[in-house]
């Protein structure tokens, strides 16, 4: 061979070999991130558990006892933190997430369900539904920075987006009570549906819409005059609902009804209805909101749906692109890049990692994290 000839091979061969890990780079992006950053999944497991799991190595790492009857998990805006509560044990936790290490127990009354951050981070809020009371939490000293007496039966608190209220639902007493940030002061109470579950509120802070998976109707409440607007009509039970980010429509997700309604949030009324299965039960929004995902707990899979054009997404040759995952998929979650779409079967005992690009949007691995995983978080630190 000559020594041209040589040169070629030699610059054949570079070519084939930057272009394979550019290939390989695209495929696992997650496993390319810049040194020193850690991206793990935090999976709360039956037993009292939180199972970390490693995204770009894609195994479990780490199983940390917390405590009994673990929920709302949720990674901390600012910190490297994993936050959640035992509603048996009555308390909120809190996890180091550099060390995999529990590192605060901070007791709040009986019956706590989640928990939501202020956007700076400064302060956590809580509900404790035996002792009806809203908490409030300073995130630094672990302190219990205010309590305020709310309805019967809290289960949620939400921050409205101005950061100026705090919406409260009463489950047992099925009302919503709006509460002032700064002091936790109640200023009004508003009757809504039964059993109050969970509340979306638009952008501007102004509209609250409440639902309650025990009644196929929705609460719309004006958070500016603390009034009921209506209450809306539903096609079935609903189990999960997601607010468009513009604020400008409302994804209600049913089991009953085998798919999804979509609310216009501006004039109140029920639209659009797309089919999407047996059981609908969960979804998640793509940050530029033109993709919905949405689990089928009976079937075992993952639906993608084109929200703008009310269609289920079709792969090149023409067949609808249905993901199949574990057994009775629930809580759904992406990685910041929105590279991995994260799903949590509870009847299998893993967690399902499906590559989220429009590409190539399939099964990538399951990852066994212990005996009914039912809530998740991920954080990037």
């Amino acid at each position: 061979m000559t020594p041209r000839a040589n040169v070629r091979v030699v610059v054949l061969c570079s070519t084939l070999f930057i272009s394979a890990l550019v290939l390989i780079a695209r495929e696992h992006r997650p496993s390319f991130l810049r040194p020193g950053l850690q991206l793990n999944a935090y999976v709360a497991t039956s037993d009292g558990s939180l199972t970390v799991v490693d995204l770009v190595k894609l195994r479990a790492i780490h199983r940390i006892p917390i405590g009994p009857t673990l929920s709302g998990v949720r990674e901390h805006p600012t910190r490297a933190e994993i936050w959640g509560v035992s509603s048996q044990g009555g308390y909120l936790w809190v996890v180091d997430a550099r060390s995999n290490q529990r590192s605060a127990i901070i007791p709040v009354g009986g019956g706590p369900f989640a928990v939501d951050f202020s956007s700076d981070g400064r302060r956590a809020y809580t509900t404790s539904s035996a002792g009806d009371a809203l908490i409030a939490v300073d995130c630094q000293s672990r302190a219990i920075a205010g309590r305020a007496q709310t309805g019967h039966g809290p289960v949620l608190a939400r921050l409205t987006p101005d950061q100026k209220t705090i919406v409260v639902l009463n489950h047992r007493e099925g009302s919503v009570g709006i509460h002032d940030a700064a002091t936790l002061a109640s200023r009004s109470k508003i009757p809504v549906v039964a059993q109050p579950d969970e509340v979306a509120i638009l952008p501007d802070s102004s509209i609250a819409f409440v639902l309650s998976r025990n009644e196929p109707r929705m609460s719309v409440v004006d958070l500016r005059r603390n009034v009921l607007l209506s209450n809306l009509q539903l096609a079935g039970k609903p189990t999960d609902m997601l607010l468009k980010p513009d604020g400008g429509e409302l994804y209600v997700i049913s089991p009953d009804s085998h798919g999804l309604q979509v609310i216009n949030t501006w004039t109140h009324e029920v639209g659009d209805y797309l089919m999407l299965g047996d059981s609908p039960t969960r979804g998640i929004l793509s940050a530029d909101a033109n993709l919905l995902y949405v689990t089928d707990a009976t079937a075992g899979r993952v639906t993608a749906v084109d929200i703008n054009n009310r269609r289920v997404v079709r792969k090149a040759t023409g067949s609808e692109l249905l993901i199949s995952v574990g057994q009775s998929p629930s809580a759904v979650r992406f990685d910041p890049a929105e590279n991995l779409l994260l799903v949590v079967n509870h009847d299998s005992g893993d967690l399902a990692v499906i590559r989220a690009r429009l590409d190539n949007q399939s099964l990538l691995t399951l990852i066994p994290v212990g005996d009914q995983p039912r809530d998740l978080a991920v954080k990037l630190f």
